[in-house]
């Protein structure tokens, strides 16, 4: 089917069709270019709840509208381990680490996101919206 596509594409369909495969392998590749983070920053409805180095390991249960949600640090990074929510999407993004990831529980209206060396207190997003 693909080969029937491309037989069918002009040359400039070709050549646009290409670049924009490149700058999608781009982009991916420049994901994975930011620095490691060395804080891991709470939010809840735009105020600090919690902020720990992501160098000591600890387990913390963060409250909000729905219940406790149990975040711990480990290894260098930040992951939601249980959640009350209906979908447990937070839990299912994983650890992070990397300066400005984040992993947002919305029902239980949560931010939590990575910053780096010297930061603590500062925000790397410029607008959360609920």
């Amino acid at each position: 089917m693909m080969a029937r596509l491309w037989r069918r594409m002009t040359g400039l369909d070709r050549i646009i069709t290409v670049l924009l495969l490149v700058a999608v392998g781009a982009s991916f590749g420049l994901l994975g270019q930011r620095p490691a983070g060395a804080w891991v920053q709470v939010e809840r409805d735009g105020r600090l709840l919690f902020s720990a180095p992501l160098s000591e390991a600890r387990r913390v249960s963060l409250p909000g509208p729905l219940g406790d949600t149990l975040l711990e640090i480990a290894d260098g990074q930040a992951r939601i381990l249980d959640s009350p929510c209906p979908h447990k999407v937070c839990i299912g993004m994983g650890g992070v680490f990397r300066r400005g990831a984040l992993i947002a529980c919305v029902p239980n209206r949560l931010i939590v996101h990575i910053e780096g060396n010297g930061e603590e207190g500062t925000s790397t997003y410029d607008l959360l919206s609920h």
